[in-house]
Parts: C-alpha cells; sequence; structure tokens
C-alpha cells in the first residue's frame, strides 16, 4: 500500500501559500498539486499557477472533467447554478478531485489531502473524508497561520498576489454568483468580453425560467447602466473607508495593517461567501 499526499489549489492566495509553505517546511513530502479547472477561470489564475509551479519545481496536474461548464449548464436545463444550488462546485471541482484519487482509495492506498484554512478561520471546515482512506490535514490552522502570515509566506517567496487581487477577491469563475456588485463593475470595465459571456449565459437562463440572474436580485442588464455602476462602486468605497477606519496597525507584524478584502465588506443582499474549493 502507498501513501499519497495531495493539495489542492484553486488559484486564490491561500492554497498557494500552503503550497509555499509545504514545500519549505516538509520538503520530504512528494506533494500533488492540482488544480481542478472549470475552462471558465480568469487568465490572471492560469499565469499565477503557471509561476507557483515554477516556484514549487513541481507540476500541478490539471483535472480537467472532460465535461466543461457549459456541458453542465445543459444538463441542468441552463437553469444558472446559485448559493442554494451549487451543482457547479459539485460537478466541475469536487467530482473531478474524488475520480482522480479513486483510483488509489480502491487500491488500499492512503491519501493525506492539505486544505488551506487559515488559524483565523474558526468558522470553516475542511471536507468531510469520507473513506476510511482519506485523512485532510488543516496545516495553517495547527500551526497558527492567519492572513496576514499567508500574506508574509507569499511576499516572502517572491510570488506576491495573484493580479486579480488589484480588482477581485476571488479565484473561480469569471461570473462566480458569490461575487459582490462591485467586482461584475469591474469585470465589466477589466474583462468585457467575460462580462458580456456572462451576460449571455444569464439572458438564456432566464429564457428558460431559471429563477436565478449572477448577481442577487438584479441582471446583469440592470447592473451594467452606468448610473446604477457609478452608484455601487461609491457605495463600496464608503464601506471599504468606514472598515480601514475601524481596524488598527499592529506594530509586530511586518504587514503592519491588513488588509481589507472585498469579502470583508460583505453585505448579506448582494449574496456573497465562498465555495472553499474554488477560491481559498
Amino acid at each position: 500500500m502507498a501513501e499519497h499526499h495531495v493539495l489542492g489549489l484553486s488559484g486564490g492566495k491561500d492554497s498557494a501559500a500552503l503550497a509555499v509553505y509545504m514545500r519549505l517546511h516538509h520538503p520530504e513530502l512528494e506533494i500533488k498539486y492540482f488544480f481542478t479547472d472549470t475552462g471558465k477561470e480568469l487568465p490572471e489564475v492560469y499565469e499565477f499557477l503557471g509561476r507557483l509551479e515554477g516556484f514549487l519545481g513541481r507540476p500541478i496536474n490539471y483535472l480537467n472533467p472532460h465535461r466543461d461548464f457549459d456541458f453542465w449548464l445543459r444538463q441542468y436545463g441552463n437553469f444558472l447554478p446559485s448559493a442554494s444550488t451549487r451543482w457547479c462546485t459539485r460537478k466541475l471541482k469536487l467530482e473531478p478531485f474524488k475520480n482522480w484519487i479513486k483510483p488509489w482509495l480502491a487500491a488500499g492506498d492512503s491519501v493525506h489531502s492539505y486544505v488551506a484554512i487559515r488559524s483565523d478561520e474558526d468558522h470553516r471546515e475542511g471536507m468531510v473524508a469520507q473513506h476510511e482512506n482519506l485523512s485532510v490535514h488543516l496545516p495553517f490552522r495547527e500551526a497558527g497561520v492567519d492572513k496576514l502570515a499567508v500574506l508574509e509566506i507569499l511576499e516572502g517567496s517572491g510570488l506576491g498576489l495573484p493580479k486579480y487581487y488589484d480588482w477581485r477577491s476571488r479565484s473561480g469563475c469569471t461570473f462566480c454568483f458569490f461575487q459582490q456588485k462591485v467586482e461584475w463593475v469591474r469585470l465589466k470595465q477589466i474583462h468585457p468580453d467575460e462580462f458580456e459571456k456572462a451576460k449571455a449565459y444569464e439572458k438564456t437562463a432566464i429564457e428558460h425560467g431559471s429563477p436565478f440572474t449572477w448577481a442577487h436580485r438584479e441582471p446583469l442588464t440592470e447592473l451594467e447602466q452606468p448610473e446604477r455602476m457609478a452608484e455601487i462602486e461609491t457605495d463600496f468605497e464608503l464601506r471599504k473607508q468606514r472598515e480601514l477606519a475601524r481596524r488598527k496597525p499592529n506594530p509586530l507584524r511586518p504587514v503592519t495593517c491588513e488588509p481589507v478584502d472585498i469579502d470583508d465588506l460583505y453585505l448579506e443582499d448582494e449574496g456573497g461567501g465562498a465555495c472553499l474549493v474554488c477560491h481559498k
């Protein structure tokens, strides 16, 4: 019986930092890094994964299920996924991973999966292991690594943050329904072609009776109106300034003030939140 060590990458900062951390602290482990590719990722995600692969000195396995988002959208009658019906996470992220490790488990091998849940995320749990030979490990929680420590790891490695963090707080599909509305505004500004694709998906879904729109209770055709986009950006900046004023710098940390992520300014009526497997 063999032992396999696997670490899932989302294209986000936490999983990338965990990959760096494990490479530096546990070089004896032959970790297999993987990325479940939906085919609808931002170009910045692929660029960052390429740089990360160079640092790790090991290949990243791209788990392409050969049935992309478009295939599953047709299977679900053109109904868009939503926070309450996350078929995209199940079909495009979880099932490809389970199918990847299935032969090992069937052979009686042990699989150790490392998940990037930080020490300051008490409210989050990793994937529940549903096989006796699958073990889920949370190295950051065990080592007391929080958000600021994640940033320090990435800066120290020379990787820094993925470029999309300049305007977006998550990796994952360009049209992720967990985006806040200011992220939709920025998608239109920075990747207008991807915004148009999302509009097309939404139009087809509505025509087929889908009860969901990408943005919470607001079609993209309404959200993209200039007056509405300006309103969304103004509201976001006000919330950001209030949050910055509330925070106090920590003189004991190299990064003295924790940056404000868009998810830190979560509004319930905008959706918000995230699937761990997609954006960590």
